[in-house]
């Protein structure tokens, strides 16, 4: 069977095509990403498909993410892949849903309610299967959500302390997200240390180059999670600023006059790495800006310096606070781009671990390959350190493997 597996971002539509051969691993066969989807700039849109050892290039007009699946289900039709079922990621499922879904009238119809949940992420995912939905008719469609995961959060960990009536009524609460990398990653950690995932405690580093975030992970399950009821809490990200006051959010309108959609643009898209810093919203960048800074003397610029500190500060508060909620831990884990790239977050992160068990082995760390898993820690360390490289289009074709076995299942019944 042919599973087309689509993952979409604010600008981008990634995709991959797996095959599942009689009693073997799946296999990518195409897979593809449109670039700079709805941007306006002097660079060209384009769309890059991968099959068989080769890349093709197609530069296009793409306004929107539905312009952009519709070419890519047009290159797969003209090369002969048949598709046979359609997944997708939806951001933000609300309460609405704990799971993995096939597409139906009342899924739809959830869907359309959970819009304003991501106002960014999940419009677009929906004008994507509204695509499939005509280009591919006869085609089973199923949706994965990043916030499903963090569904087994305790009410103690997921309730805001706010009247109850109001959280109530307007369905305030801890979600969380990035849930399939970290359902991807955390199914990944029992095989590489030989011990069962109901007997693991994990601290999971989710840190990309837009969003990141921390989760703690107890038997396979989500305890708590950095993130919230929005992607906007928790740690320092590129652009969002984590968690912040909400008595300045309260100032800035009563005293300055900020309109609320002044304020939702400054925090998730003018603050983080790129607010303090005062020049790059990469962390790469402020780390090479450090690097040039050692010879620069009294003309040193501190501010990348202490966008670095606190962006380290955070995490290591996040991963401090989780392994105390745990009760202790068997493994910390960094993942996504930052995570599996940057030997020096790393490093930074793990410094003066020890008190909790962790020691971290400063030649393997450095020496570690992005693209595979890699065991981390000092020989003596009493908790495994480990970076592996997530990937949600696996994640996302898995579980609807699960879907598929278990609608089976239910039909021998």
């Amino acid at each position: 069977m042919a599973t087309l597996v689509f993952n979409c971002g604010s600008s981008s539509l990634s995709y991959k095509v797996f095959q599942t051969p009689r009693g073997r691993p799946p296999q990518v066969v195409v897979a593809g990403k449109a670039h700079r989807v709805g941007v306006t700039g002097t660079a060209p849109a384009f769309v890059e498909h991968h099959a068989g050892g080769e890349v093709r290039r197609q530069e296009t007009l793409i306004p929107d993410h539905r312009t952009a699946a519709r070419l890519i289900l047009e290159y797969l039709r003209a090369t002969g892949v048949n598709v046979e079922l359609v997944g997708h990621r939806f951001v933000h499922g609300g309460s609405l849903f704990n799971a993995s879904a096939f597409l139906d009238r009342d899924t739809l119809r959830k869907l359309r309610s959970c819009l304003p949940l991501a106002p960014i992420h999940n419009p677009i995912s929906l004008g994507v299967i509204h695509e499939c939905r005509q280009s591919l008719p006869e085609v089973r469609q199923y949706v994965t959500f990043d916030s499903a995961f963090h569904c087994t959060i305790p009410d103690y960990a997921y309730t805001y302390a706010l009247p109850r009536q109001i959280a109530r009524r307007f369905g305030f609460r801890k979600y969380g997200f990035h849930g399939l990398s970290y359902w991807f990653v955390s199914r990944q950690v029992p095989g590489i240390l030989n011990i069962p995932a109901d007997r693991l405690k994990l601290v999971v580093c989710h840190l990309g180059t837009g969003g990141s975030s921390v989760a703690a992970i107890k038997g396979g399950r989500s305890v708590d999670t950095s993130m919230g009821y929005s992607p906007l809490p928790g740690l320092v990200m590129s652009t969002r600023s984590g968690d912040v006051d909400p008595m300045l959010m309260l100032y800035l309108m009563a005293v300055y006059g900020m309109r609320g959609d002044d304020l939702m643009d400054m925090l998730n898209r003018k603050s983080g790495l790129l607010g303090v810093s005062g020049f790059s919203s990469d962390l790469t960048d402020i780390i090479q800006r450090l690097d040039e800074d050692k010879f620069a003397g009294d003309n040193r610029d501190e501010q990348p310096l202490l966008a670095f500190r606190m962006y380290i500060q955070r995490v290591r508060k996040y991963v401090g606070g989780y392994i105390v909620a745990l009760g202790g831990v068997d493994a910390l884990v960094f993942t996504d781009d930052i995570g599996v790239r940057s030997w020096r977050v790393r490093e930074e992160v793990c410094q003066g671990m020890e008190w909790c068990g962790i020691r971290l082995d400063a030649g393997r760390n450095r020496q570690g390959n992005p693209g595979a898993t890699c065991l981390i820690n000092a020989g003596d360390s009493r908790v495994s350190v480990l970076s592996i490289p997530s990937d949600e289009e696996l994640a996302i074709y898995l579980q609807g493997q699960e879907l598929l076995l278990t609608g089976a299942l239910d039909a021998a019944v």
